[in-house]
């Protein structure tokens, strides 16, 4: 019967936690405000570099195998060319998406 008082213990501290609080609150909650902040969507390059980015990495890995030895090559090979591209992208600092 240990798997059920388990369960119970789960339920009360759930219930204590989360539920409790809100029931004893009596305040009604503040109104969200809308951030000066605006979060920009990605465009369609910005999101194709980005899947390139771990897919790029992902093949070379399983090309050049740095399992078997060669972590040199695959870094100079695989990492070390997308963190050329993303700096340079940075750098250049263009906003065409």
């Amino acid at each position: 019967m240990t798997g059920i008082s388990e369960i119970l213990v789960l339920v009360l501290l759930i219930v204590c936690i989360l539920i409790l609080p809100r029931l004893f609150k009596g305040d009604e909650p503040n109104q969200k405000r809308s951030s000066p902040i605006t979060i920009k969507k990605l465009g369609t390059k910005a999101r194709i570099g980005i899947v390139l980015s771990l897919v790029y990495p992902v093949a070379m890995a399983l090309y050049l195998r740095p399992w078997d030895g060669s972590l040199v090559s695959f870094i100079s090979f695989g990492v070390f060319p997308i963190l050329i591209v993303w700096a340079m992208i940075w750098i250049s600092g263009s906003k065409k998406n």
